[in-house]
């Protein structure tokens, strides 16, 4: 009913299904029937999008969103027909700008495990209402978004701090985090989605979860070593 529901992860899974465009249409900005006007988080999303699509080597142009009215029939027809045109000349996703299926696939599957990060890290902006079409291209730039992807945070659980209490594996949207009932919890890094969620989570006792910015994230320890030893714990608090 509205284009706000329009998520990232929408206009991911039509281009990772094979689409060569992408068109979102939404009602006038500033005649939104909600409260919530979700056609500004539309246009934001989009904008976002767009320089995302830029920064892995994609055209931005074969994503359109537009503003109208219902009654505006021939202004839909007029725009669908451009768009429709543009994406044809274009060509076919990733063959128009000299990358194969399998790159553009590899590339777009990265972009959606990062979705929440990005709407997390991003979400002051993507909720920022733009009255002027001339402010469009400078709310997000390309160097703002490489950088954005350069300084991805990662979270690591700190084997030395964790207690197996098994709150943050719980919380954990994906199921990202291996561990159990006297094991060490393990954060598997190509499941996260790097939502922060387990780091929220981690009691402040403990302090196990690490945000990690611009360094590699420590190599998990064997499965064979994750039994976690309380008694060895309690001895080395003790001590110190």
């Amino acid at each position: 009913m509205c284009t706000g529901r329009v998520d990232l992860s929408f206009v991911l899974r039509a281009f990772l299904n094979g689409m060569d465009g992408v068109f979102i249409g939404g009602c006038r900005l500033n005649e939104c029937n909600y409260v919530t006007h979700g056609n500004y988080h539309a246009l934001n999303m989009a904008l976002l999008f767009r320089k995302i699509m830029e920064h892995i080597g994609l055209n931005p142009e074969r994503l359109r969103i537009e503003f109208m009215s219902a009654a505006e029939g021939i202004l839909f027809t007029e725009v669908i027909n451009s768009f429709g045109k543009k994406v044809e000349a274009l060509g076919p996703l990733g063959k128009g700008e000299g990358l194969d299926r399998r790159e553009v696939t590899s590339k777009l599957e990265k972009v959606a495990k990062l979705i929440p990060y990005l709407k997390l890290v991003k979400r002051e902006k993507l909720a920022s209402r733009l009255n002027k079409e001339e402010d469009y291209k400078d709310l997000f730039t390309i160097e703002e978004v490489e950088r954005l992807f350069r300084e991805v945070i990662s979270y690591h659980i700190d084997p030395e701090k964790c207690q197996a209490c098994m709150i943050c594996l719980k919380k954990c949207p994906v199921e990202a985090i291996a561990g159990g009932k006297n094991q060490i919890h393990v954060i598997d890094q190509e499941k996260c989605i790097k939502c922060g969620t387990c780091f929220d989570a981690c009691p402040s006792r403990f302090g196990a979860v690490r945000k990690i910015s611009g360094e590699a994230v420590p190599p998990p320890i064997p499965e064979e070593e994750r039994t976690l030893d309380r008694k060895s714990k309690k001895q080395s608090a003790l001590t110190r």
